[in-house]
């Protein structure tokens, strides 16, 4: 049976006390402020694997999300969320009204969301370029963008 990577998100950061406490349970990374965990679990699939790492956890930990922490073969991350009672019974309602399961209601939902996220910030940064093509030439503004990718840290900045 294979060990899956997850990562758990917390709704809180840990304090050191309960970091010990749960690692003593079961061994876990934190990152540097004890907000995300990593943990490996053995099952024979990532989605029962988030789902004994919850069981076993979850009243232990602030836990928010579980998510698998390496893409599968489709390039997709599992994602593994609770919701409240009340918020599961209007998802599930209103899965049966567009006729599609929860997990696939709620799928659907996440990639329309992301895809409009994508959207509004390709549009963002188009307006933005041409906000700074008022003042210079194409020429010079590729330079200066090309100058800067070469001088920034990895990764996006805020």
């Amino acid at each position: 049976m294979p060990h899956h990577a997850l990562e758990i998100v917390l709704t809180r950061p840990l304090t050191m006390e309960e970091l010990r406490h749960v690692a003593r349970i079961w061994p876990l990374a934190a990152n540097y402020d004890a907000t995300r965990l990593m943990a490996l679990m053995r099952a024979k699939t990532p989605d029962r694997a988030a789902h004994r790492l919850r069981r076993r956890l979850s009243t232990r930990l602030p836990i928010d999300v579980i998510t698998t922490h390496y893409p599968d073969a489709n390039g997709q991350i599992l994602l593994n969320v609770t919701f409240p009672p009340a918020t599961r019974t209007a998802l599930k309602s209103a899965a049966r009204y567009a006729g599609r399961t929860l997990e696939r209601f709620i799928e659907l939902a996440l990639h329309q969301a992301l895809a409009q996220h994508i959207e509004q910030e390709a549009d963002r940064l188009e307006r933005s370029v041409h906000r700074l093509l008022a003042h210079t030439t194409p020429g010079q503004l590729l330079s200066a963008v090309g100058h800067a990718l070469t001088r920034l840290p990895e990764g996006p900045t805020p």
